[in-house]
């Protein structure tokens, strides 16, 4: 009897803690809003990446309000055709301790590529900090969750 109640709570212990290690990372899963309201991006997980693509945005389409803006300023010519519409703009973040780093934030204004850290300030909070080269020159921006 012994032996059966030991294996169930370690294998309760075991479940509990590989839920909690990969979940924890997921809690910046869904809709953010940009602090000036011009812009909504999904963040979602592909592998054991984080990633994020713009769903909206005040600066999403031509004159006529129905042809999505291309991606004209892409350094890749093959790519300058491509709808800003659901483009993937974050990119490779890895979540490690409550910090999601490594990851690339493209600019699709400038065509440029920055590099990207960000954190869950609370629940509906993410600060995002894109960077060239040290975080030190860069800048810092807080999107709010979509509810």
């Amino acid at each position: 009897m012994k032996k059966i109640f030991f294996s169930i709570v370690t294998l309760i212990l075991i479940v509990s803690s590989s839920i909690a290690q990969t979940t924890g990372g997921d809690k910046v899963l869904g809709i953010w809003l940009s602090k000036k309201k011009d812009a909504k991006i999904e963040i979602f997980k592909s592998g054991n990446k984080y990633s994020g693509k713009l769903i909206w945005g005040a600066e999403m389409y031509e004159a006529d309000g129905k042809t999505p803006l291309k991606d004209t300023k892409n350094p890749d010519a093959a790519l300058r055709t491509r709808s800003r519409l659901n483009l993937v703009f974050i990119a490779d973040l890895t979540y490690d301790n409550g910090a999601y780093t490594d990851g690339h934030l493209y600019d699709a204004r400038s065509g440029k590529t920055y590099s990207l850290k960000m954190r869950l300030k609370d629940y509906d909070s993410l600060e995002m900090r894109g960077y060239y080269g040290l975080s030190l020159f860069g800048q810092t921006f807080t999107w709010t969750r979509v509810k």
